[in-house]
């Protein structure tokens, strides 16, 4: 459960729970507050071991990343697979807003897909990108009980994932609609029992943990699951059931009248659970599975993992609904070589020592990682060159945390051809110069670093880079701050989910700034259809040449005014991006808009979310009565929630 869906108190009460017992809490896909990974006075521990990686990539930042035991890719929920989520205005509380990088009383919205996985290859990457990020942790891929999921596990385990897990139906259903409820998704052991036999049909169990979850209440529930092929096991609905939870089914509501599932801080008073309540569950629910284990006669659970011929039809069940079912499909035990493991014994290889990073790039840096020396280097660059700077980044957030370094401490400058996820999760203190042309994903969850693209200084003078593609797809999707330069035009989905990037480029193919939340893009050439569509929070700027602009905008949740129309503070600020990006880049386009500046002002339109300029006006409202701050931001909040409730 996200922090976010439940109340503070409650998700930091599994957190310490699981630590006390050796176990893993998840984040959900809200992020983390970064306090919590800081030890508490009496010992405990708040910190979640497994960090969410979610379509809506919410607070997704190298410092988030470096700071968990496992990594997790929310493919699909069980509650409501395929299907996205969504937070509403009023339960996005200054707090929430915080950790996950977007601005009070604005609803969120997850996308139903990743736009970064379009394929099995593109799910390789991510979980190469992820395991960039943090060459310790595990990569955890989440994946719903279907029709097929055996078939798609074994082309995750091919892409490299340490952990699949298989979610059921009947998880984390509190705030999902009532028709996924009813109608989506099955039973984890369907989707266990098949994706265990399909992974060991192929011999692939060995090179993966099987995880399940789905409503597990009781040790027996752990056994059948482990019987079914599972080593690991999640829950979460029952947990909660001993913090408090009532079931009342009004979690999107925040009206949760026990206090776990609210951002209401009168509600959230009403919280009685403890840390104790949940670790006494935890062990009666381990006593029962050793009970049951030793009946069985297993010492370990390894040994019981996929034994199903220890389990076996009811046959005294004559209700009418049970007339014909047959479960031989399920307790099915492949026939393999006695040399195919049953269970995860090897692990996977990431082929993290061919990176850049780990060849060259960490020991060249070492004096800005050691005593904040500034470094310079230059080097060359090729398309199977993948993930440039992440290695490095994370441990500039491991050992400088959240801050990372000052800017422009690392410079690190590449000529050629950048293959996929360049710059992706650098922190502050990285900038990444890259004299070509670079791959999809550049930027990727971009953390405070600043990335700057431009053509190769040869090229000759008819290439027009304003005219030419120069990075590929969904650049800087789910990027949490910094700055981009890039002298060039980018494919599909560039800054989408963007929460803090303030990007400059010269052209942008269609989708541009779905579902961004914050930062700002500053468009001096074209941009694709579709643009801003499911955007919430964040500004952007478009050069509109050709005066079809309008035409191209989705209008559904932003307005439209012209740049000209502003405020002098705001068109100064645009004029100054674009010098930056000149200097920077040496970008011919940005120059001579810059030449004819006042001419260029008119034709510049300015596209601002409505919700988003609706808070602005109240924040401006509650400073100009005298208060400042967090006071302002609160009251702004306050006022927004009436309004979206």
């Amino acid at each position: 459960m996200s922090f976010g869906s439940i109340s503070k108190e409650a998700h930091e009460s599994l957190a310490i729970a699981m630590n006390r017992i050796g176990g893993k809490s998840n984040t959900g896909e809200g992020g983390e507050d970064p306090e919590r990974f800081q030890p508490m006075p009496n010992g405990d521990s708040r910190r979640s071991a497994i960090k969410q990686v979610a379509s809506g990539r919410f607070g997704v930042t190298s410092h988030y990343l470096v700071n968990a035991d496992e990594l997790q890719i929310k493919i699909s929920q069980g509650a409501k697979p395929g299907e996205g989520g969504e937070l509403p205005g009023h339960k996005v509380s200054p707090e929430i807003a915080r950790v996950r990088g977007t601005t009070p009383g604005v609803g969120l919205i997850s996308p139903p897909p990743h736009h970064d996985i379009y394929s099995i290859e593109d799910l390789a990457e991510l979980i190469h990108d992820l395991k960039n990020s943090n060459i310790h942790a595990r990569v955890n891929v989440k994946l719903v009980a279907e029709i097929g999921v055996g078939t798609v596990a074994a082309g995750v385990a091919k892409a490299k994932a340490d952990v699949i897990l298989i979610a059921g139906h009947d998880g984390g259903t509190g705030a999902s609609p009532r028709s996924s409820i009813q109608h989506a998704g099955l039973p984890w052991e369907l989707g266990l029992a098949e994706t265990n036999q399909i992974l060991l049909l192929n011999d692939l169990r060995s090179r993966v943990v099987l995880e399940a979850d789905g409503q597990m209440k009781t040790g027996r529930d752990l056994a059948i699951a482990a019987l079914l092929g599972a080593e690991e096991f999640g829950c979460a609905t029952a947990p909660l059931v001993t913090l408090g939870c009532l079931m009342m089914r009004v979690c999107h509501k925040n009206t949760c009248p026990v206090g776990v599932a609210t951002q209401n801080p009168e509600l959230r008073k009403n919280f009685k659970g403890q840390p104790d309540y949940v670790v006494n569950f935890f062990r009666f629910m381990a006593q029962e599975l050793r009970e049951l284990m030793a009946e069985l006669g297993f010492r370990t659970v390894d040994e019981m993992v996929g034994r199903n011929d220890k389990l076996e039809m009811r046959r005294a069940i004559d209700h009418f609904k049970a007339k014909g079912m047959d479960f031989s499909k399920i307790l099915y035990k492949p026939e393999v070589a006695p040399e195919v493991g049953t269970f995860c014994c090897q692990k996977q290889d990431h082929l993290l020592d061919e990176s850049l990073d780990m060849s060259q790039l960490l020991d060249f840096c070492s004096p800005a990682l050691e005593s904040k020396e500034k470094v310079f280097g230059e080097f060359p660059i090729a398309n199977v060159n993948r993930v440039v700077g992440t290695i490095t980044g994370a441990e500039v957030s491991r050992i400088y945390g959240a801050e990372g370094l000052p800017d422009d401490t690392i410079h690190l400058k590449f000529t050629g051809s950048a293959g996929q996820s360049l710059a992706a999760f650098v922190p502050r203190g990285i900038t990444i110069e890259l004299e070509g042309d670079a791959n999809d994903y550049c930027g990727k969850g971009l953390s405070g670093g600043r990335l700057i693209v431009y053509p190769h200084r040869t090229a000759p003078p008819r290439f027009i880079a304003d005219s030419n593609i120069i990075v590929g797809n969904v650049c800087f999707y789910g990027a949490t701050s910094g700055e981009a330069f890039i002298s060039g035009m980018a494919g599909e989905r560039f800054c989408v989910r963007n929460s803090g990037v303030h990007a400059v480029i010269e052209g942008v193919g269609d989708h541009a700034c779905e579902y961004m939340t914050g930062g700002s893009l500053i468009v001096l050439g074209a941009a694709g259809r579709n643009f801003a569509a499911g955007m919430s929070g964040g500004v952007a700027y478009v050069f509109d040449e050709a005066g079809d602009f309008e035409g191209k905008l989705n209008k559904e949740m932003v307005n439209l005014y012209p740049l000209i129309e502003c405020e002098d503070d705001e068109i100064a600020e645009v004029k100054r991006r674009i010098e930056k990006h000149q200097e920077l880049t040496r970008s011919s386009k940005a120059n001579w808009i810059l030449e004819i500046w006042n001419e260029s002002l008119a034709k510049f339109q300015k596209v601002l979310p409505s919700d988003y300029e609706r808070v602005l006006i109240s924040l401006k409202k509650a400073e100009a009565s005298g208060l400042s701050g967090e006071d302002a931001v609160r009251v702004a909040f306050e006022e927004n929630a009436r309004i979206g409730h």
